[in-house]
């Protein structure tokens, strides 16, 4: 590992450490009226682009890059894929033993650095990541963690991806990766995306003061949409 690289990873530990200090606890609780709402809308898309997927989901191999305290892993669970066939890579130990702790033990679960979690080349149907290359501030770093997601995937296979697009200007430790980026960090690929999720600080807002209903009132309108799913396809040999 580089030294340019293990200073950045060490940054992103520590920029973790220092928004769970300042963060209110139930900031992500999913009892909050803004944050069920913006799960329950990646869900439903996300559900549509793999309902579109060849083959059974109990045959699929998936790999989540930044695989946090699990959440994602346990969603494919239910969707029908095989506790064998997942693999989690998490930087942070706190949360790699909370996801530990509640996915099934024949999930593999890998501590560290997500470009060195030594999965196998053309191994992984579907490559997923939520909100992690916003959190890499390094161009070099998040270049070689594209590379090997793509290295890591069937011809056919996708990078499943989710991420917000625009800087926020309260939150140094975050950048927007827009489009454009995402473009550039997977060149081969056959790219499709939308925008979803209303602006957090202002769903906050809508959902604090406002009815629930009010979140898809404001979602509707498509420039309050801060992040994009986003399907990358790798063409099949």
């Amino acid at each position: 590992m580089t030294q340019h690289k293990q200073q950045e990873l060490q940054a992103i530990a520590e920029r973790y450490a220092r928004r769970a200090a300042t963060v209110e606890p139930d900031r992500y609780s999913l009892l909050r009226p803004e944050v069920w709402q913006m799960l329950q809308e990646r869900q439903r898309a996300l559900l549509r682009v793999l309902a579109r997927r060849p083959g059974r989901p109990a045959d699929w191999r998936l790999a989540e890059v930044g695989c946090g305290a699990g959440g994602n892993l346990l969603e494919m669970l239910r969707l029908g894929l095989a506790p064998e066939h997942l693999s989690g890579i998490e930087l942070l130990p706190e949360r790699y033993e909370a996801a530990r702790a509640v996915l099934p033990p024949a999930v593999r679960l890998s501590l560290g650095d997500a470009a060195q979690a030594g999965l196998e080349a053309g191994s992984q149907d579907l490559v997923l990541q939520s909100t992690v290359f916003s959190s890499i501030l390094s161009d070099r770093v998040q270049q070689g963690l594209a590379e090997a997601m793509w290295t890591w995937l069937k011809p056919g296979g996708a990078v499943l991806w989710y991420d917000f697009i625009v800087d926020n200007p309260r939150n140094r430790d975050v950048r927007g990766v827009p489009v454009s980026r995402v473009r550039a960090l997977f060149p081969e690929g056959q790219l499709s995306w939308q925008r979803l999720t209303l602006a957090p600080p202002l769903a906050r807002r809508v959902c604090r003061y406002l009815p629930p209903g009010a979140y898809g009132v404001f979602n509707s309108i498509p420039w309050l949409r801060t992040h994009v799913l986003a399907v990358i396809q790798k063409q099949e040999t």
